[in-house]
């Protein structure tokens, strides 16, 4: 049900070492997972790399330089960049393709999962469950590395992976594509079956610590929780989107399979 084939397939991560090298990979399209910069790094060519990083919506982590010495022993002049292993998408390229294959979107929406294990498994349910494509944050979000991918069994090069900057502004996007927001959450009395899926839909699944953002809660048409009857209250993230995506399966047909 993908829209369209993931571009490559690399094994892992690949690094770029020192300023120039960043700046280099930034202009030719790389898709960059994140970047490594020296506390204290100033002069006109990092002042450049910041000017084209903002221009492009990039963001960039500062560490102690034993950090990155600790990567590599190359000269890395205060900057390393990592490559993602995967071609990130956008969400607004993605959907009118399904739509004109004839099919009903299924998407889902990751606010703040930032273990890569929970990630990789998300991603193997997600495109096991038929799912179209998954939705991260530009921050705030699990690398997609070589543990997501093993993880992930490979789902992760077969299933696209759109990052955006806002959620809430692709939330909204979504909705205005004619798409209904569905938010996994403890804060509702609305069991997940309650809402229709056979519509097209966008699961939203939070972290385990902290949920979904409360402006992400504020503007989905539905809340929905998992039922709780043992004495442990809750479930592994990556195990709730299971459950939730496979009532849509259900919805949408797959109970046929059981019958």
């Amino acid at each position: 049900m993908n829209t369209k084939p993931v571009k490559q397939k690399r094994e892992s991560n690949q690094m770029v070492f020192g300023i120039r090298a960043v700046i280099e990979a930034v202009k030719s399209g790389k898709d960059i997972e994140s970047i490594l910069v020296q506390r204290g790094l100033t002069g006109a060519i990092f002042q450049e790399l910041r000017d084209l990083l903002k221009e492009e919506g990039l963001t960039y982590q500062l560490v102690p330089v034993e950090k990155l010495n600790r990567i590599t022993t190359k000269n890395h002049q205060g900057v390393i960049g990592i490559i993602s292993p995967v071609s990130y998408q956008k969400i607004e390229d993605v959907i009118p393709g399904i739509f004109e294959k004839g099919e009903t979107p299924l998407i889902i929406m990751l606010d703040g999962v930032t273990d890569v294990r929970n990630l990789g498994a998300i991603a193997r349910t997600a495109e096991c469950a038929g799912v179209h494509a998954i939705i991260i944050p530009a921050r705030g979000s699990a690398q997609i590395n070589p543990d997501a991918i093993k993880t992930s069994a490979g789902a992760l090069f077969k299933i696209p992976v759109c990052r955006h900057e806002s959620l809430v502004k692709t939330a909204k996007f979504l909705q205005e594509s004619g798409l209904q927001l569905v938010a996994c959450t403890e804060k509702t009395n609305d069991f997940l079956y309650k809402p229709d899926y056979k519509l097209p839909t966008v699961v939203i699944m939070g972290s385990e610590e902290d949920g979904i953002s409360n402006e992400l809660i504020r503007i989905s048409e539905h809340l929905a929780k998992i039922p709780m009857y043992g004495e442990i209250s809750s479930l592994n993230v990556s195990v709730s989107a299971g459950v939730i995506l496979y009532e849509a399966v259900r919805q949408r047909g797959g109970s046929e399979l059981l019958t």
